[in-house]
């Protein structure tokens, strides 16, 4: 069972998928995998499963090597099966959390909510926390950084869930990040052979340029409030609210121009 539990984490398969793939509840998966042999599954259970696997025994499961090409004739499986389930059903016409997305769009967004959900119930050590943090910052911060676009190609790549040579962003520029990224992940890997003066180094860098940035972030925002309180001094408000703040915006615009000519 020790393998089954390999193939389905190489897979991405979480326990909440194969859970409604069975049609069963997500303790019983676990129960299931804590079973030392699958044929003590209830067979019903035992061949959905090696269907879907794309196996007609258990023995088979040693055989299995988890490549792109597999990883996609899996997924084909799965989503044949739930494209008219009742997932959809659910989503469409009870969640207004769907509303106004395409159907592509309420499976992703699903999918993503149900292994969140998984992952921060099973959270020990708040590491969950923390990961589904920084996703909301790295999400955040992709309307000015392109770039993390292309890292989140790599990753996909690089965990075999589609094709080295799919580019769906900007060809070019994604495919010279890859392979930057690439030529960085192995430095990563061979880092016992990599000068630790240099790395010390290099991540120096990194702190300074990141708390440069912040300072200057800082200091655009002292700066800004600067001017919203001028700007309401000015027009005699003492509040920014719904029916003053086109003119309070304007205001400060007009508060910046004039810092700039008389500079």
């Amino acid at each position: 069972m020790e393998r089954l539990n390999e193939i389905l984490h190489e897979l991405g398969i979480s326990k909440v998928k194969l859970a409604k793939y069975l049609g069963v509840s997500r303790q019983m998966i676990y129960n299931y995998l804590e079973l030392d042999d699958i044929n003590k599954w209830p067979k019903d259970k035992k061949v959905l499963l090696l269907n879907l696997l794309g196996i007609k025994s258990g023995e088979e499961l040693k055989k299995i090597k988890v490549d792109t090409d597999y990883i996609l004739s899996v997924e084909s499986r799965i989503n044949t099966l739930f494209e008219n389930n009742e997932k959809m059903s659910v989503m469409t016409e009870t969640n207004a959390l769907y509303n106004g997305l395409s159907k592509q769009n309420k499976e992703v967004m699903h999918d993503i909510i149900e292994i969140m959900k998984e992952k921060l119930e099973d959270d020990k050590d708040q590491q969950s926390y923390y990961i589904f943090k920084y996703l909301y910052h790295f999400l955040q911060a992709m309307d000015t950084n392109k770039e993390l676009k292309y890292m989140l190609g790599y990753v996909s790549k690089a965990a075999g869930f589609v094709k080295p040579e799919e580019f769906v962003f900007e060809e070019e520029d994604q495919f010279v990040f890859e392979s930057i990224l690439y030529t960085a992940m192995v430095l990563y890997e061979n880092k016992e052979s990599t000068s630790k003066t240099k790395i010390a180094e290099a991540h120096k860098r990194f702190v300074n340029q990141i708390e440069h940035k912040r300072e200057e972030k800082m200091s655009r925002t002292l700066e800004l409030n600067t001017y919203k309180v001028q700007a309401l001094k000015e027009l005699g408000y003492t509040e920014i609210n719904e029916k003053n703040a086109s003119e309070v915006l304007e205001k400060i615009a007009e508060i910046q121009s004039r810092k700039v000519t008389n500079e």
